[in-house]
């Protein structure tokens, strides 16, 4: 009795340790969503994350200022290069990528705000348990705040808030995925071997490295 007594404390002291800042799995394949405080912007996109190769994909679809767009992008942060890929057109444009990668993770310096149950704790596989973050990022173009919830177990990314001269811009994460599902998009197709790098980079209106 006395030694299951002692599991009991030592599992419920466990559970009441505080949530540290954590780094999300280096391969997720997952969809995301969005949003901009301004409304000016509305964004679904899958993804391929390869934190390992600084490799992301980006196949996005949404509406900017009132007007529709779809972007496939293929973005190679060690080459510094972005590709913008026509499948059906079967033509590639290779652009510079001058931004820095930026793994999804809890920054070590970020501030717990607090630790809830998205769903419900009435019963097994009924609720996911959270934390959410809060804090401030260097960017280049100055300190930006955010708030980011991750999933107590395995950090797997749910949102995050990001300040950016939009206002807010929110970001929802939902069938995500350890691992790559699809490793070949992170290649760049056959027919992007002839590309030629141009010198300007023109600026869409939203990409994986200004979202988080």
């Amino acid at each position: 009795m006395r030694a299951f007594v002692l599991f009991v404390c030592l599992s419920v002291g466990c559970l009441a340790q505080r949530p540290k800042p954590c780094t999300s799995p280096p391969l997720l394949t997952g969809s995301l969503s969005v949003s901009t405080q301004d409304e000016k912007l509305m964004v679904y996109a899958k993804y391929e994350y390869d934190a390992l190769g600084k490799r992301i994909r980006l196949s996005e679809f949404g509406s900017y200022e009132n007007r529709t767009f779809h972007v496939d992008m293929l973005l190679l942060f060690r080459e510094g290069v972005v590709y913008k890929i026509n499948r059906k057109n079967q033509t590639c444009t290779m652009k510079p990528l001058s931004a820095d990668f930026h793994p999804m993770e809890i920054p070590r310096n970020a501030s717990l705000l607090g630790q809830v149950v998205v769903g419900s704790s009435s019963g097994p596989g009924q609720g996911v348990l959270v934390n959410t973050w809060t804090g401030e990022l260097k960017m280049k173009r100055g300190p930006a705040r955010y708030m980011s919830t991750v999933t107590e177990f395995g950090c797997i990314p749910v949102s995050s808030l990001f300040h950016t001269k939009h206002g807010w811009m929110v970001t929802s994460f939902f069938n995500n995925v350890i691992g790559l599902v699809e490793p070949q998009w992170l290649i760049p197709p056959s027919f992007c071997k002839g590309a030629q790098l141009e010198k300007s980079l023109e600026e869409d209106p939203v990409t994986f490295f200004s979202l988080f």
